[in-house]
């Protein structure tokens, strides 16, 4: 296996059009061509990882978060960054970022959090509304069932839990052939009437190049007549944050220790809410998701996980939750274990490891 089959793996189960603008999330080095001799995963990247690399003899590195966003000028080894560019490089082993694009998934670094609280009912905080592209087609009665056969295989028509969704009506097309045409039917020059089929289905936007793509090779016409609109609907599956419940509400006291036991942190800021009401309603986001605090609200959480919450932030709950920032390392810690997961199931190859490395660089005093 090369590095490209293992990124098209990662990239069907979150496709880097989900990641942010700011992000910089997808193969970093490395020749796409390069045989596979074993997957280390890391939250981070360090010197560290890359050398854990070399000793286990992996030549590609996962990792959630980028070793860079921003374009650099040069690498000399002027930096952390660049040292461990340049390090990576040198030991031939490439560099996979897989970061936004799964905190933006419902199967993604929210859920692993939200299954560790012991949350039911998960779903996304704050769906988003622009992945969503709508397909119409037209095409000959003949081919019908064989081109949306097609467009099934290439993704379309998945709805929540049900695929193979598509609406389709027939109707009367005409076209007329010009000079230089090779029609499917018909003569050079003379109207043709045919009896088409009207396909309608949907699909997610990172798709649109592979569906169109299997439309034309399926489509007997020579120009295939087709037209793709954006739907501006929030979709369940994709977005920011997530939300659940316990079975049963719980003490403000016995939810902290809770928090602090299961991500281990070395301490929680929190600001308080008002009365003695327990919590049972849990928003959370890993990370930096203090952008969330007024869905969370919203939604009408008893309290709100996440991290990198600033001074100003906190008086945004309002005293109507309570609000905690557990760290950003602790928050999302087991994001690596989701990595290991999901690739173990689909390679089999070669060995996926766990990074044993500790990249929190903030300690507790």
């Amino acid at each position: 296996m090369i590095f490209q089959e293992v990124c098209k793996i990662l990239e069907q189960w979150a496709s880097p059009s989900l990641q942010e603008s700011y992000d910089n999330s997808g193969l970093i080095t490395g020749e796409p061509d390069t045989q596979i001799t074993g997957i280390l995963v890391s939250l981070d990247l360090t010197e560290s990882v890359i050398e854990e690399a070399i000793q286990r003899n992996c030549n590609f590195i996962i990792s959630h978060h980028p070793i860079w966003f921003q374009a650099r000028k040069r690498l000399i080894g002027e930096d952390f960054v660049s040292r461990c560019l340049l390090k990576a490089i040198r030991a031939g082993i490439g560099l996979y970022a897989i970061h936004t694009n799964l905190d933006n998934v419902s199967w993604g670094v929210n859920r692993k959090i939200g299954e560790r609280l012991g949350l039911s009912d998960l779903k996304v905080l704050s769906p988003r509304g622009d992945t969503l592209l709508k397909l119409e087609v037209y095409v000959p009665e003949v081919a019908l069932v064989s081109v949306r056969k097609a467009l099934f295989a290439a993704g379309a028509g998945h709805i929540g839990d049900y695929d193979e969704c598509s609406f389709s009506f027939q109707g009367a097309g005409t076209y007329r052939p010009l000079t230089g045409a090779n029609p499917y039917q018909g003569e050079i020059g003379k109207t043709e009437n045919t009896p088409e089929w009207k396909i309608e289905l949907i699909l997610p936007q990172w798709l649109k190049g592979k569906v169109v793509q299997a439309l034309k090779k399926a489509h007997p016409y020579e120009e295939v007549a087709y037209q793709i609109w954006n739907l501006n609907q929030s979709v369940e599956q994709y977005g920011a944050g997530m939300i659940g419940k316990f079975p049963a509400p719980m003490e403000k006291q016995n939810f902290l220790q809770l928090v602090k036991t299961t991500f281990k942190c070395g301490g929680i800021r929190y600001a308080e809410r008002d009365g003695e009401a327990k919590i049972q309603v849990v928003a959370f986001c890993g990370g930096s998701g203090s952008f969330l605090i007024p869905q969370a609200l919203a939604a009408g959480a008893d309290a709100f996980v996440t991290a990198d919450i600033t001074y100003h932030k906190f008086f945004e709950n309002e005293q109507r939750m309570l609000l905690l920032d557990i760290g950003h390392f602790e928050s999302e810690q087991y994001t690596p274990e989701l990595i290991v997961e999901y690739l173990s199931e689909k390679i089999v190859t070669f060995a996926v490891h766990l990074s044993a490395i500790q990249t929190n660089p903030i300690h507790y005093y």
